[in-house]
């Protein structure tokens, strides 16, 4: 029996409200604070860094774990590790769902294309060095875990999510103690290495006069934005938001199904990489979802449109926040204070090498809009999509380069490119120096497709004399 006035009911309900508190007390501060608002921080990594110093601190004044006491029913810690690992894979699927009828030019699908190669091929690069540090430094310190490099790519490149996911795989699998809190770790410098790296080149480009006129206005959405005419009515039988949390959920479910399905036909350690792949498996079902809601309105079938563009984008940008909080509030310092030296060196490793490479991508493939594609790709290489909003922003505030629809139409050529990182970083801890040569040679293949006019440009006929 259900008793309503013990702990073990309110837990759960206790954890969310101290995570969205977290997130209103880090807007305020962010607010009250300049040098915060300057740093562009976002305020999901602030909120999930002011509870990682409250719990760090209640740690080591009591020795216990703050969010696996009974206030927080228990297991408060698996808590918001799980909704750390949804969070991500219903983000996906909720900005998956988003119609698009914008017709895509030639020159914008080559661009597009380039964006999504630039992706693959800055993992490439952060797994390329993380790999690499690690292997060097577990010669050197035995108890340096060779393949936890490989995470590198996955905090920085694919955020708080992916960084569990392989980390907690490492970990149940591979024996690498404190693999989980080592991704989430890493996830978070990732976050606080946009920041940095936004930030100074921001103050770069307004000392040479580039940023003329900083937006702070509120954005303001028009009615054609919320809802067009093809759709269902904002409320009726049922609420328009609850139809699409329904979609988004449904899509969720059936990608459990299918990860299910695959998982019982293979071994222990492949159905792990399978379910930590969940987020894929929910972009891929997502789209055959759109597609068939695509089909039964030609059909008639179905007579309005269900989908909504701005509550799906409001749905995938919740997920996303929350993730962000969980994530860096589950820390657990103890668990990776023997790590902290190698930690530091791989973000810093990060840091310039995504900030540069980046930059030098935009400068080649970019001429029209460099700046705006650089702040859009590094902040999303070191944090997530959100984030490379958020210094995109400051210098294109109306949006008028394509740099934002680069990170939205770049997904599918990441992931088809981008999967086999996926499965290389499975075999990385059985085979690390092998995995790092074939990560090696991945790069430069992908580079050659990346810069393929620059590198087999056609030499202009000399004219007759």
């Amino acid at each position: 029996m259900v008793h309503f006035w013990e702990s073990s009911t309110w837990g759960l309900i206790a954890l969310l409200a101290v995570v969205f508190a977290s997130l209103i007390i880090a807007s305020l501060l962010k607010k009250a604070l300049p040098f915060l608002r300057k740093s562009l921080i976002p305020t999901s990594v602030l909120g999930g860094i002011l509870l990682l110093v409250i719990a760090t601190t209640y740690f080591y004044i009591t020795g216990d774990v703050m969010f696996d006491t009974k206030f927080f029913g228990g297991k408060g810690s698996q808590v918001l590790e799980i909704i750390t690992y949804h969070m991500l894979a219903l983000g996906f699927i909720a900005s998956t769902l988003v119609t698009t009828e914008k017709k895509v030019t030639k020159e914008r699908t080559t661009e597009v294309f380039n964006t999504g190669l630039t992706t693959v091929s800055t993992y490439l690069l952060q797994g390329v060095l993380g790999l690499a540090i690690t292997i060097v430094a577990s010669l050197i310190v035995p108890k340096i875990f060779p393949a936890a490099g490989v995470i590198l790519p996955f905090g920085f490149g694919q955020g708080t999510g992916q960084a569990l996911n392989y980390g907690t795989i490492y970990e149940e699998t591979y024996g690498f103690t404190g693999g989980a809190h080592f991704g989430l770790t890493i996830a978070a410098m990732g976050f606080l290495s946009a920041s940095i790296g936004g930030t100074v080149h921001l103050n770069i480009l307004k000392k040479r006069g580039k940023i003329l006129v900083k937006n702070d206005s509120a954005e303001v959405f028009t009615s054609d934005e919320i809802q067009n005419v093809n759709e269902r009515p904002m409320s009726g039988s049922w609420d328009k938001l609850t139809l699409q949390i329904a979609l988004v959920l449904v899509v969720y479910f059936a990608s459990y199904g299918l990860m299910a399905l695959i998982g019982s036909f293979v071994g222990e350690n492949l159905r792990s990489t399978i379910f930590g792949l969940n987020f894929l498996f929910g972009v891929l079902l997502a789209v055959v979802a759109k597609e068939i809601l695509k089909l039964l309105n030609k059909g008639k079938v179905l007579q309005k449109q269900y989908t909504n563009n701005f509550l799906l984008t409001r749905i995938s940008n919740f997920c996303f926040d929350i993730m962000i909080v969980t994530g860096i509030a589950v820390i657990r310092i103890d668990y990776i204070a023997e790590y902290w030296g190698i930690i530091l060196i791989l973000s810093v490793v990060g840091l310039f090498a995504t900030y540069l490479y980046n930059h030098f991508v935009a400068k080649k493939l970019f001429p029209n809009y460099t700046e705006e594609q650089f702040l859009a790709m590094y902040g999303m290489l070191t944090g997530t999509a959100s984030t490379g909003i958020i210094l995109l922003r400051e210098l294109d505030g109306e949006f008028k380069t394509p740099a934002a629809e680069n990170l939205v139409y770049q997904n599918f050529p990441a992931i088809v490119f981008g999967f086999p990182m996926m499965i290389i970083a499975s075999i990385a801890p059985d085979m690390p120096v092998i995995t790092l040569g074939i990560i090696v040679v991945y790069f430069v293949a992908i580079n050659l497709i990346l810069f393929r006019k620059q590198i087999f440009k056609k030499k202009t006929a000399t004219p007759p004399q």
